[in-house]
């Protein structure tokens, strides 16, 4: 059976897919499809997992990775990269068909995106400290470089932490809102020093300043869907021993 995943209407043009955490092999606080490279699981199992994961798509097709930092690095991906590789950085593009870009998260926001005219694609992570710093920006930029335009680049933002699940301290807002004063409108009210995030409307909002003007939201809440999606921050406060990652990939056939 195929693992199940969320499609985005605007990336129809391009096989892609956001993944759950069902339909593969791993077991216990792990299970079943955690393609986390990092995570604490037998590495066959990742493997496995991985592989259905690419078949669903694009059978047989690798899967281009990254070594995430959080920050706003974005590399190209090209016939001569070595796919072994996992270069530090938080976002990579194609122009080159046969490959999956793919993006791990667990509470994270994963991104794709598609410039259907210019046959070029891309896949981003933005946690917050990597939206603040510009990692859609520096996608679209490295897009462009290989000859997408804005006004053709659709972006989907998929499952992710939702509001209701993301407690900030006052701290946090106040870096916001020094970054623009109208970050403000991002964050709800919560219990006294603390306000709930909106990390998805903070990224669409960035890409809409970024000029793009197809923008889709699966709206879906990693943290509180359990039976759907890994949460970093839920394992945390289960003291769990470690927590898995979703994968979320994009490619051109």
């Amino acid at each position: 059976m195929n693992p199940p995943f969320t499609v985005a209407g605007p990336l129809t043009c391009a096989p892609h897919g956001f993944f759950g955490r069902r339909g593969g092999v791993s077991t216990g606080d792990l299970a079943s499809l955690n393609c986390g490279l990092g995570s604490d699981d037998d590495p066959a199992l990742i493997a496995e997992n991985r592989r259905r994961v690419a078949d669903t798509l694009m059978p047989g097709t690798p899967i281009a990775g990254l070594y995430q930092v959080h920050g706003d690095r974005c590399v190209v991906i090209d016939e001569t990269s070595d796919l072994s590789d996992r270069p530090q950085a938080d976002a990579l593009v194609t122009r080159t068909p046969g490959i999956l870009l793919g993006i791990l998260t667990a509470d994270c926001a994963p991104l794709l995106f598609a410039d259907p005219e210019a046959g070029v694609v891309g896949a981003a992570h933005a946690g917050w400290k990597g939206a603040i710093l510009g990692v859609t920006d520096r996608t679209i930029a490295a897009m462009e470089s290989l000859g997408a335009t804005r006004h053709n680049i659709a972006a989907a933002i998929g499952p992710c932490i939702g509001r209701a699940s993301y407690e900030v301290d006052a701290g946090f807002v106040e870096r916001f809102t020094f970054d623009h004063p109208s970050n403000e409108r991002f964050f709800a009210a919560g219990r006294p020093g603390h306000a709930m995030f909106d990390l998805a409307a903070y990224v669409a909002a960035r890409l809409a300043e970024e000029g793009i003007t197809r923008i889709a939201i699966t709206g879906r809440d990693t943290y509180a869907e359990e039976a759907d999606y890994f949460s970093y921050r839920r394992a945390c406060h289960r003291s769990e021993n470690s927590y898995g990652r979703q994968l979320s990939v994009i490619g051109l056939a």
